[in-house]
């Protein structure tokens, strides 16, 4: 082992670093750097400057990886015509200096990278069209970025970086209910995904267009662009536990009782497996309690009065008396499903209560609304004091004709 593959796992150590986090933080492939770090493989000037920095080495790795490449370039050139080594170790040095030639930097990739899971986990409680705003600033200085010199590294961390913001961007489109736009985004985030071959941001565009299936009634397609969805994600990823709870909910609608008992129970058990995240709201990365959530809904659609306990759950990790207006809508999710599963138990009263809840809260989706409408029939047909009151909230919602 040399000694710079020494002193960085030395160094690692003292950090509480593992090669994989390492690598991860870096953006290296772990194999190529767990190569490296055991003597197997020369590091580069990039990768020594980025140990160097992550371990806060002061310059120390950068020394070593110089010492330890050994090349020692000859100033006296060969006849005119003829090659030698040393011409082949300065082609080698400048197609690596033009490789590693940029004008973007690794710095301001990871602030980007770490601004987009912002706007993720912001999701769940922010306007959409608010977010929506962000989310343009920040696919805008992307594609000023693609115009830049930079790596292949770099080049291929902004394709991805365009397509997770391209995706975001068509989920709040279709939670306005703005289709076209919704689609246009969803083509140019699959073709990023493509270009970067990322098959986990072109799974998620399958699954979202499920999502707008499934708003839309077109409950089959829902099922189908699931299924897609699973097929292409990474086996045991987070996209693909949300296409399988895409399509349990989809078969509830489709009165599909055993397919959609089937999906619930495969979400559990991928769940399951899943480590808890330090910020489990990501829109993008699924965490063991969005199953719950998933659960709740699925039941509620098929008619099963077991959906009121993962609904309460959801709705129990609120604090007491919180603003209504800073719930995340996986809580005003929860209240809808709460209300049409006490319809069914004829629990009126705590039925058109949920109901209410949801709809004053202001944080309803346009995509959500048919959700909504369905309660207020329910509670019509019942012919219940409280079905006007519930209706002209409703009505309150709906945007005023332009």
């Amino acid at each position: 082992m040399s000694e710079f593959a020494a002193r960085v796992r030395a160094a690692l150590a003292e950090n509480d670093l593992s090669i994989r986090a390492a690598a991860r933080a870096l953006n290296y492939d772990p194999a190529y750097l767990s190569r490296v770090l055991s003597g197997r493989q020369t590091p580069s000037a990039k990768l020594a400057r980025g140990l160097d920095r992550l371990v806060g080495a002061d310059g120390a790795l950068i020394a070593l990886a110089s010492n330890n490449a050994g090349l020692a370039i000859n100033s006296e050139r060969p006849p005119w015509g003829a090659r030698s080594d040393t011409d082949d170790d300065l082609d080698a040095l400048e197609l690596a200096r033009r490789v590693e030639a940029s004008d973007i930097g690794n710095e301001t990739l990871n602030c980007l990278e770490e601004a987009f899971d912002g706007l993720a986990v912001t999701y769940q409680t922010a306007r959409p069209a608010d977010l929506l705003r962000d989310v343009r600033r920040h696919s805008g200085y992307v594609t000023k970025l693609l115009d830049e010199r930079k790596t292949l590294s770099e080049h291929r961390r902004l394709l991805v970086l365009g397509g997770w913001l391209s995706l975001l961007a068509a989920t709040l489109h279709v939670d306005l209910k703005e289709g076209a736009a919704a689609t246009s985004r969803l083509r140019t985030a699959a073709l990023l995904a493509q270009h970067a071959e990322h098959p986990e941001i072109h799974a998620w565009t399958f699954e979202t267009e499920a999502w707008r299936a499934l708003t839309a009634g077109n409950y089959p397609r829902a099922v189908e662009l699931s299924r897609v969805a699973q097929s292409i994600g990474p086996r045991g990823s987070s996209v693909a536990v949300q296409a399988t709870a895409q399509e349990g909910r989809a078969r509830a609608r489709l009165g599909e009782r055993i397919e959609a008992y089937r999906a619930i129970d495969r979400v559990q058990r991928l769940a399951s497996t899943m480590a808890m995240r330090a910020r489990p709201e990501h829109h993008y990365q699924y965490d063991p309690n969005k199953a719950t959530s998933y659960t709740a809904t699925t039941l509620a659609w098929v008619g099963d009065p077991a959906a009121e306990a993962p609904a309460r759950e959801v709705i129990g990790h609120l604090p007491p008396g919180s603003d209504p207006e800073a719930w995340p809508r996986r809580i005003v999710t929860a209240h809808l499903d709460l209300a049409l599963t006490l319809l069914s138990l004829d629990r009126l009263d705590e039925a058109t209560d949920a109901a209410s809840r949801a709809v004053l809260s202001g944080r309803l989706l346009p995509a959500n609304h048919w959700r909504v409408l369905e309660i207020v029939r329910a509670v019509e047909a019942r012919q219940l004091p409280e079905a006007p009151e519930l209706r002209e909230a409703y009505e309150e919602l709906r945007p005023s004709p332009k």
